[in-house]
């Protein structure tokens, strides 16, 4: 992954509708940084200006004004039947529709790319999906929810343990989110101090401070987060404190990118992680210990593991991909096909098919039986994939564009049907849960920010959940 100065500054600012004056304006600084390019185009991770209707207002109205607009309040399922944005927008106060701003913001979006026109040179390529289909019905969107992007190209930030429980990263901490009870809990705070309780050797006894967290993950009672200086973390969700801090690497170029945590053959929990300094390094959480690290000629942005555990797919700073024994990490193959850098992959339950997300804006569909070319080319509408996940029973592909657009693809149907779930704001990340009955994502937004839970549609639904 390379850094770029100009986009993680995009990415302390934020993309939010915001009444200033006559306009209802975008937040991310376009007049103190100048962001929208010589061409007009917006660049990932902003909104365009969009005028408010009947000119300028003055004293006590446009403090109305303003604060209808900055009044959070959530939406659900009834209200959006109803008519209400999903995401509390007043289109009805802005002199322009949502479809025209749709139109706008397609039109001009600007994705990042490390290798120019990427997106444009694959499209030609790309399987041509009719959208269409539901999967998934909007339930809930949690405006109390401020989920935060640390990094522009990483967008792993949410995960749900269960279809009611979910962690996301805001400002300097980890927080919980019960979608039963819609109340917040800060779960680990990394601001100031953080040591760990527990001793194991190479442990960091003295903790560190303020550390900047770049990608974090939860899953098996454990979450494990990383930092910019290449920064380990790991805390039991059941204990108070942190359990294990490390510093999995000295080089300057040590940005964690991606953690995997997963049960091995035996039962065991382990964890996986890619960092920019070319290395993969594989812990066991029983006693720390770092097990394996491989070393590859490129920044590593994400790794996934099959579920036999024999194989692992490697994507990063180059434009092919590697298919790697996770014994050994030698390369038993090379993923020939997208044209820019990639930051996701995931493996299908059955353990035969992947899928790589990439900043040409598609998703591959691979059979690893046969990585000669990939099954399935899959389009984005406007930005790179930069998360990809399968459900747990194999019967949906989902991936997130960088802003405004999740799509999901039905794999029973040979990836031929799917619905697209059409938002706006950047995206911090998205999960479905173990039993994949609850769609979650994260928006990160100045004004907008949220976190918006689709449930899965079930042949049987004709009554809403209240749960």
């Amino acid at each position: 992954m390379e850094f770029n100065f100009e986009f993680f500054l995009s990415g302390w600012l934020n993309i939010g509708l915001y009444f200033n004056q006559d306009k209802i304006m975008s937040l991310n600084g376009v007049e103190e940084l100048g962001y929208i390019d010589e061409e007009g185009e917006i660049e990932e991770g902003e909104f365009v200006d969009v005028e408010y209707p009947n000119g300028g207002m003055n004293g006590e109205e446009e403090d109305d004004e303003y604060a209808q607009l900055m009044r959070i309040t959530d939406t659900s399922a009834e209200e959006a039947r109803k008519g209400k944005d999903i995401q509390g927008i007043p289109w009805e106060r802005l002199q322009t529709t949502r479809q025209e701003y749709r139109k706008i913001r397609v039109e001009q979006y600007k994705n990042y790319e490390n290798f120019p026109n990427s997106g444009e040179l694959v499209e030609k390529t790309c399987q041509q999906v009719k959208k269409g289909s539901t999967y998934y019905d909007f339930q809930y969107n949690a405006r109390s929810v401020n989920p935060l992007i640390l990094h522009f190209q990483l967008r792993n930030l949410v995960w749900a343990t269960s279809k009611h429980d979910v962690y996301f990263m805001s400002n300097t901490s980890v927080f919980h989110w019960s979608s039963l009870s819609h109340k917040l809990r800060e779960v680990l705070n990394f601001s100031g101090q953080v040591t760990p309780i527990e001793r194991y050797p190479k442990s960091v006894q003295e903790g560190f401070f303020g550390v900047n967290v770049t990608t974090f993950t939860v899953g098996e009672g454990l979450l494990v987060a990383g930092g910019f200086q290449g920064e380990l973390i790991c805390k039991a969700l059941d204990r108070q404190g942190v359990c294990f801090c490390a510093r999995t690497t000295f080089e300057e170029n040590a940005i964690t990118n991606a953690i995997e945590i997963y049960k091995d053959l035996s039962g065991g929990t382990h964890f996986m992680i890619s960092n920019n300094d070319c290395g993969v390094r594989e812990y066991d959480v029983e006693k720390y210990q770092l097990l394996n690290h491989f070393r590859f000629p490129w920044s590593v942005n994400h790794t996934s593991i099959s579920p036999d555990r024999k194989l692992m797919t490697v994507v990063g700073d180059d434009r092919d991909g590697l298919l790697v024994d996770s014994q050994n990490g030698k390369v038993i193959s090379t993923l020939a096909g997208h044209v820019d850098y990639s930051f996701a992959s995931a493996w299908h339950p059955s353990g035969l098919y992947f899928a790589t997300g990439n900043q040409d804006k598609s998703c591959r569909v691979w059979d690893a039986r046969n990585l000669s070319s990939s099954l399935s080319v899959l389009k984005g509408n406007i930005g790179a994939i930069r998360s990809v996940h399968y459900s747990s029973d194999g019967q949906f592909l989902y991936f997130a564009e960088a802003a405004d657009f999740v799509h999901v693809y039905n794999t029973a149907l040979n990836y031929s049907k799917r619905q697209e779930i059409d938002f706006f704001g950047e995206i911090s990340g998205i999960s479905m849960g173990p039993d994949d009955e609850s769609l979650y994502i994260g928006v990160w937004d100045r004004i907008y920010a949220s976190l918006l839970e689709f449930r899965r549609r079930h042949a049987y639904d004709y009554l809403d959940s209240f749960v």
